[in-house]
C-alpha cells in the first residue's frame, strides 16, 4: 500500500474536536490530501487575492457591525465520494417528505389526523397560511428548493440541524466560492463535481412550476424574480441569480393583473409572467404586495417556487417531527437524523430539558440568522436563569436541542490554519415525476458555512460567519 499523497503545504494542527481534514494526529486526510495534493499557493496570497476579487465583484452580506462582506475562505471542505452518496439521498429523501407534508397541511390532513404531529404545531407556526389551501400547484410541488442545515458531531455522522423550506440562500454564494476559490488556488480545473449546473436545476424546477397550459407550444416559460429590493441581506444572490435565469428581477410592486388575471410586469404588460421565483422575506398571504400574486395564482395563471405555506415546513418545532413524517409519507427510514429537538410543550420534555440545560441549545420558535440562540454551556449564569425563566413562562416561543459539538475545518485565520467550526448547506431541487409524484435532485455539495470567530458555533453570514467551497469527490 502505498502512502497518500501529503497534500497543501501548510501547517496543520492537532484538533481537539472531530475534524473534517485533519485527523487526531494533525495529518491531512487521505481524501483531502488527495484533492489538495497540486496545491502550492501561499496561504496569506490566495488568502488576500479571495478578498481583493470578492469586493470586485461586489459579494456582500450584511454584518453585525453595519459594514457589509461575505467572507469566503480558500480552504476547500473535501467530501468523499461515499460521504456524499449518503448525504445525497438522506437530503433528497428529506426534501419529499417535507413537499409531501406541506401538501397535507394545505389539504387532506394525514399527519395531524393519524397523530404523527400535533395540530398545534402547525396552527402555531409562525408562517402557517392557512389560505395557501387556495393556492395548491398543480403539479404538487410546493418546495421547488429545500435547504438543510447539516452538521457532522463527534461520532461523525451527519445530523440535520434545521430545515429550510421557504426562502434558502446560498446558491450564488456557492457558485462564487467555487470560482473564487479555483482561481486563488492557481487550478485549471477543481478536481471534484462541477456545481455549475445549480442553475440549470433552478431554471427547471421553476419551468415546472409553469401552468402546463402555458408551456405546452414549447416555448419558454417566462420567468420573473421577485425581491424585497436592495434592503435584502440577500439582494447580491437575488441579482446573480436572476442574471443567470435572464429574468427581470423586479419589487412585488411592479406586477399587475391583466383582464384575464395574468401577472404582467408594469412595463411589458403584453406578456404574461409563467412562473414567480419569490425572494421577498415576508411570506405572509396578507401582505398588500402580495395580493396581485396571489390572485393570479389562485386564478391558476401562474406558478410560483417557493410558494406561499411553505413555512410551516422549516417552523423549528416541526423539524422535531420530521423523522416521523419520513416514515409517515414515504414509508421509509430517515437516512439522516435530525439534531434531538424538544416540544417543550409536552410537560415531561420541558422538565427533562430544564434538568439538563446545560447540555441543551435554545432557539426562538421563530427568526432566522442564529439571533437569540443561547447555546447553554457557554452561558453565565444570568443569562442561563433568564432563559430557564423563559421556557417557563413561554414553552411555545422556544424549542431546545442536543448540543452537538459541530465539526471543526482549518480555516485561514492571519495566515496559518486554525480549526473553525462548519456546517453543511446542500440544496435540492423538486419537480414533479408525472406520476403524482416528484423527484429530488441535489447539488453536489451545496455551501460549507464557517464559524470565523474561535470557538463560535454560530456559522450565520449575519453573526460574522462566512463560507468555504465544497468539493465532492469524483
Amino acid at each position: 500500500m502505498t502512502a497518500p499523497p501529503d497534500g497543501p503545504p501548510w501547517a496543520t494542527y492537532v484538533p481537539e474536536h472531530r475534524d473534517e481534514a485533519i485527523d487526531a494526529d494533525g495529518a491531512w486526510r487521505p481524501h483531502v490530501a488527495a484533492a489538495l495534493r497540486d496545491v502550492r499557493a501561499d496561504l496569506a496570497q490566495i488568502t488576500g487575492a479571495i478578498v481583493d476579487e470578492s469586493q470586485g465583484a461586489g459579494l456582500v452580506f450584511p454584518t453585525p457591525d453595519g459594514a457589509e462582506r461575505f467572507v469566503i475562505d480558500p480552504v476547500p471542505r473535501v467530501l468523499a465520494a461515499e460521504e456524499w452518496d449518503l448525504l445525497e439521498r438522506g437530503v433528497a429523501q428529506r426534501a419529499r417528505a417535507l413537499n409531501a407534508f406541506v401538501a397535507d397541511v394545505h389539504g387532506p390532513g394525514r399527519a395531524v389526523r393519524e397523530g404523527t404531529i400535533p395540530a398545534r404545531v402547525i396552527e402555531e407556526a409562525e408562517h402557517h397560511e392557512p389560505g395557501a389551501r387556495e393556492l395548491a400547484p398543480a403539479s404538487g410541488v410546493w418546495i421547488g428548493i429545500a435547504g438543510l442545515d447539516v452538521i457532522r458531531g463527534p461520532d461523525g455522522a451527519f445530523q440535520v440541524l434545521e430545515d429550510n423550506a421557504r426562502t434558502p440562500s446560498g446558491i450564488a454564494y456557492a457558485l462564487a466560492a467555487r470560482a473564487l476559490v479555483q482561481e486563488a488556488l492557481g487550478l485549471a480545473a477543481v478536481p471534484a463535481r462541477p456545481i455549475h449546473g445549480a442553475t440549470d436545476l433552478l431554471a427547471e424546477t421553476l419551468a415546472a412550476a409553469a401552468p402546463p397550459d402555458r408551456t405546452g407550444d414549447g416555448t419558454a416559460a417566462y420567468v420573473v424574480v421577485v425581491t424585497d429590493g436592495p434592503g435584502s441581506p440577500a439582494y447580491w444572490e437575488h441579482r446573480v441569480l436572476a442574471n443567470h435565469l435572464d429574468a427581470p428581477l423586479v419589487p412585488a410592486e411592479e406586477l399587475e393583473l391583466d383582464g384575464d388575471d395574468r401577472l404582467v410586469l408594469l412595463d411589458a404588460p403584453q406578456r404574461p409572467i409563467d412562473a414567480v421565483y419569490r425572494r421577498t422575506d415576508s411570506s405572509t398571504l396578507e401582505a398588500p404586495a402580495h395580493q396581485l400574486l396571489r390572485a393570479a395564482m389562485a386564478a391558476g395563471t401562474v406558478g410560483m417556487i417557493n410558494g406561499f405555506g411553505t413555512g410551516v415546513a422549516d417552523d423549528k418545532l416541526t423539524h422535531a417531527y420530521v423523522e416521523d413524517l419520513i416514515r409517515l409519507f414515504l414509508d421509509e427510514e430517515p437516512l439522516l437524523a435530525s439534531v434531538p429537538t424538544y416540544d417543550l410543550q409536552l410537560p415531561e420534555r420541558r422538565e427533562e430539558v430544564l434538568d439538563r440545560l446545560i447540555d441543551m441549545v435554545v432557539k426562538p420558535r421563530g427568526g432566522a440568522g442564529g439571533t437569540g440562540v443561547t447555546i447553554c454551556a457557554h452561558a453565565d449564569d444570568a443569562l442561563l436563569e433568564a432563559t430557564r425563566t423563559a421556557i417557563r413562562d413561554t414553552p411555545e416561543a422556544f424549542v431546545a436541542q442536543e448540543l452537538v459539538p459541530l465539526s471543526t475545518h482549518p480555516t485561514a485565520v492571519d495566515g496559518r490554519l486554525q480549526p473553525r467550526h462548519v456546517d453543511l448547506r446542500p440544496f435540492a431541487f423538486l419537480t414533479p415525476d408525472g406520476n403524482g409524484d416528484t423527484i429530488a435532485r441535489v447539488v453536489p455539495g451545496g455551501l460549507t458555512r464557517v464559524a470565523l470567530k474561535e470557538g463560535s458555533m454560530i456559522v450565520n453570514s449575519s453573526q460574522d460567519g462566512g463560507a468555504k467551497d465544497t468539493w465532492v469527490m469524483p
